[in-house]
């Protein structure tokens, strides 16, 4: 049995409720491990995480678990995990850290495939842990805010256009060399903190492009993200210009370039192959 959106929507609202109160407090800070993603897994992590899993416990799903603190788990049945390919990819706490020093920020962000591929992505849903905005889609049915309808903005790069970037602190000199062909093209920069909550921003319109030069980037932060963004429109591709399409593990990590279709021929031919 596949999960639903609305079951989707039902364990995201799940992690809201546990996690709002707490955030920007000393207990969410606790820390604990190192999560398989690599980071110091905290306490508003595992909080989170924990109460994904007991929900797929309940709704007694047989799938495969790829998230940021545990890695790849099995849930219920492995063997009809297997036979079935579901597969779900989670980030418990996009934006830990904005979320513990009580920058409001951060989400929760899931993703349901059948297959192995992103490209196998059909549900995703990305909840605001702040304001509780549920950004959802459904492959080939649209993407949506809450309960209305969302597409990118049409403004280009003659337009005052948004956009924000995400660099590794190390190579910031390196990085902002790399972006001298379109930084002044631009009218305001951000820099947020949640890769999940961004492509829902350009997704929605607040932004017209997202360019994360982070090779650090993982799956779990971005497979939500991706399918709403696609859904409402928009576009997203590596710096060599192709299609990301990669397969679905806790180890997948890249770059990407995600805007509107206005900017698109801009941006490939500013940052393609720098």
């Amino acid at each position: 049995m596949s999960i639903n959106i609305e079951q989707l929507k039902e364990m995201a609202l799940k992690v809201y409720e546990k996690i709002h109160p707490i955030l920007g407090s000393e207990l969410a800070a606790k820390p604990s491990i190192r999560g398989a993603g690599g980071d110091i897994t905290m306490y508003i992590d595992t909080l989170a995480e924990n109460t994904i899993m007991d929900n797929l416990k309940e709704f007694g799903a047989n799938l495969l678990l790829i998230s940021e603190e545990v890695g790849e788990k099995y849930i219920g049945d492995r063997e009809e995990a297997l036979k079935s390919n579901q597969v779900l990819i989670v980030d418990p706490i996009d934006g830990s850290n904005n979320s513990v020093r009580g920058i409001p920020y951060c989400s929760v962000s899931i993703a349901y495939a059948e297959g192995s591929q992103m490209r196998d992505i059909t549900k995703a849903i990305v909840v605001n842990l702040y304001t509780k905005d549920v950004y959802w889609a459904e492959k080939s049915l649209g993407a949506f805010l809450n309960d209305k309808q969302i597409h990118v903005s049409e403004l280009s790069i003659e337009d005052k256009p948004f956009f924000e970037f995400n660099i590794a602190p190390h190579n910031i000199k390196k990085n902002l060399k790399r972006m001298d062909p379109i930084i002044s093209k631009f009218h305001r920069i951000r820099i947020l903190g949640s890769t999940a909550l961004s492509l829902c921003q350009v997704a929605s319109g607040s932004m017209e492009a997202f360019i994360n030069l982070r090779k650090s980037n993982r799956l779990v932060d971005t497979a939500a993200g991706y399918l709403i963004l696609k859904e409402a429109g928009g576009k997203i591709f590596s710096f060599e210009g192709t299609e990301i399409d990669l397969g679905l593990g806790i180890d997948k990590k890249f770059s990407f370039i995600a805007c509107n279709a206005q900017m698109e021929n801009f941006l490939r031919q500013k940052l393609v192959g720098i």
